[in-house]
């Protein structure tokens, strides 16, 4: 079978392997797309990936849909169309065909458009961290607050839609990619925010009349943004970080004498694969299936799998919506 190999930092070649032998609790699928997370170019180009090269056929691609061609566990049988959600060690979906852990599968509805459900894991995510960052039973409902994302990729823009779910009656989102706010427009966004002609925290102020956002989500990864959220939260709010470290190790850089004066509860967020049952992507798929959540805006480009490497460049310099590889 062909699979993408990392076998070196920041380089990717396509190669030929065996196809992998199932286990007991394991599912041979064949796949049919693969999605790059923002994730995987941290592990490819920003030093954060700590094993040896060439790495895992496959690897990290963590976001897969596909056809069950072999099942050891009997909540599969072959033909089943399943979403992919492997824990980053097992993450192998940039092959043809994967061993998977039953437990990191959910089956899709009959019929259902596996192009759009692959967006699945990418909003399972944001759907598990939506509920640590706006738990209602604490934080109460949303009517009347404001919602201020700082990042417009298609995790910031599924977030947009999860808080206009949520109840949330303003919504503020900033990104530097014209494409991408003008998609937040389409979602509803009530202020975009161009951050390379204003700034993402007075846009918050001034649409909060200097009070600050009840919730703010940063989705960019950098140490200047989670700065940016600290003043743009209002006093006693919630600010959730779910983007990457800027760095894969060492010290960061933090504003604590804002966090101290305003008082903000604080929520990271991340391993969603985890999750028993795999609840949150469970949901997303339900959301997606039925319409409730549009990710018309991420179904393309498609890469072959040969050109894996021009997929990941295009993904770094953000470069159309959700990038994906044709794996079958």
């Amino acid at each position: 079978m062909r699979a993408v190999q990392l076998v070196a930092p920041g380089r990717l070649e396509t190669v030929e392997v065996p196809v992998p032998e199932i286990r007991d609790d394991e599912v041979l699928v064949r796949a049919h797309r693969g999605s790059i997370c923002g994730s995987d170019l941290h592990i490819i180009f920003d030093g954060f990936y700590r094993g040896e090269f060439p790495a895992p056929p496959g690897f990290p691609g963590h976001e897969g849909v596909g056809i069950v061609e072999e099942s050891r566990s009997p909540d599969f049988t072959p033909g089943d169309a399943v979403l992919i959600a492997p824990v980053p060690q097992d993450a192998r979906c940039f092959a043809e065909w994967q061993a998977v852990l039953h437990r990191s599968l959910v089956t899709l509805p009959e019929g259902g458009d596996l192009d759009r459900l692959l967006m699945a894991q990418q909003l399972g995510t944001t759907v598990y961290a939506m509920r640590r960052f706006w738990p209602q039973v604490i934080a109460g409902p949303a009517d009347g607050l404001t919602a201020a994302i700082c990042g417009a990729g298609s995790a910031g823009l599924f977030f947009a839609q999860l808080a206009r779910r949520a109840g949330f009656s303003t919504v503020v989102i900033a990104d530097k990619a014209p494409s991408r706010l003008r998609i937040a427009k389409e979602f509803g966004a009530d202020v975009v925010v161009d951050v390379t002609e204003g700034s993402f925290v007075e846009a918050v102020l001034d649409a909060t009349g200097g009070v600050g956002a009840d919730l703010v989500i940063e989705a960019v990864g950098y140490d200047e943004t989670r700065i940016q959220c600290l003043h743009a939260v209002r006093p006693r709010g919630r600010i959730g970080y779910f983007g990457f470290p800027e760095k894969p190790k060492g010290p960061t850089t933090w504003d604590y004498n804002e966090a101290w004066v305003k008082q903000p509860s604080i929520e990271h967020n991340h391993s969603t694969q985890i999750e028993p049952g795999l609840t949150a992507f469970r949901e997303a798929v339900d959301l997606i299936h039925t319409g409730g959540i549009d990710v018309s805006p991420f179904l393309d480009p498609i890469f072959p799998l040969e050109k894996a490497q021009e997929a990941m460049e295009a993904a770094r310099a953000q470069r159309g919506g959700k990038i994906a590889l044709a794996l079958d």
